[in-house]
């Protein structure tokens, strides 16, 4: 089955969702998108990326982010993270204290809110400003130099951020928060409120897929690194439904709360999708049928 035909297949199966969930309206800003849009896109390992549907509308990346400033931290050694940070799957919310009081200021992961302050706070110590040095990159890797921190959605999340104050003040009270608490948050912020297309999203993450090649062929993570941030994917990248999106689609992705989602084929391929309308968990309810129906056309599951 050609390209055309299997994103045409997945867009016809997924038809009947588009809407379904509710948007993220505790961020005012993202209250207003319309749950009806629904876009995917595919980036080959050479670049070559095809869509279909709202493929081309920029949305708000959200915690997808968190993937790609672990791997900016980890491209400059691993050094201390996983002292700061664990790997398992955190099993309750994304923005839960509960368990980060159990843990005593070590976050269960760096794809929850918590776990991905630290890694902001990590690479804020390491390159001075965390959200310029992920701007970069990101357009550097979609080839998009238009790509920007939507400002109205960043003032947005401060405003309602309570929560992440919460969470980075209590890991401070532990020593996990090594630049002042403000800074961090507001460089996470702005890494999550930077705005992508689908079409771009697929580019950025091409790399992963590429066992950690850049789109200029220099390599930013080995290939061992590579493939344990899509072994993280896989077990922690969808908040608390890791293990159903593992069942239904099978391979490494990573979610937001802006409806989209970046998966992984590894040696074959990024995908992007995005839906704005969620599930209680957080996920995009279409996004996530899309990507299903994506790897069974494909036999491309990893399993």
């Amino acid at each position: 089955m050609e390209w055309n035909q299997v994103l045409g297949r997945v867009v016809e199966e997924v038809a009947p969702l588009r809407g379904s969930g509710v948007v993220a309206d505790y961020i005012p800003a993202l209250a207003r998108v319309d749950p009806a849009r629904f876009g995917i896109a595919v980036a080959d390992l050479e670049g070559r990326v095809r869509g279909a549907g709202d493929w081309e509308m920029p949305f708000s990346m959200q915690s997808i982010s968190k993937v790609f400033t672990l791997a900016l931290v980890l491209s400059r050694g691993d050094g201390t993270l996983w002292n700061r940070v664990g790997r398992e799957p955190s099993g309750n919310a994304f923005n839960s204290l509960i368990q980060l009081e159990h843990e005593r200021g070590i976050p269960r992961n760096p794809f929850i809110n918590a776990g991905a302050l630290t890694v902001t706070d990590e690479l804020i110590s390491r390159v001075g400003d965390a959200g310029e040095e992920l701007l970069a990159f990101l357009r550097a890797e979609s080839g998009n130099p238009g790509l920007r921190v939507d400002e109205e959605v960043a003032s947005s999340e401060v405003a309602h951020g309570d929560r992440n104050l919460a969470l980075t003040h209590f890991m401070a009270s532990y020593g996990n928060v090594r630049n002042p608490v403000p800074t961090v948050l507001d460089q996470y912020v702005r890494q999550c409120s930077i705005g992508m297309s689908c079409r771009d999203l697929a580019l950025a993450g091409r790399f992963l897929a590429a066992h950690g090649v850049r789109r200029d062929g220099t390599e930013l993570l080995t290939r061992r690194q590579a493939k344990r941030i899509n072994a993280i994917m896989l077990t922690c990248g969808t908040y608390d439904a890791a293990g159903e999106f593992a069942y239904r689609v099978g391979i490494p992705g990573k979610s937001g709360v802006g409806g989209g989602i970046l998966a992984i084929v590894p040696g074959r391929c990024a995908i992007a999708v995005w839906s704005p309308g969620l599930d209680a968990r957080g996920n995009s309810v279409a996004g996530v049928a899309a990507l299903d129906h994506f790897t069974t056309l494909t036999g491309w599951s990893i399993f």
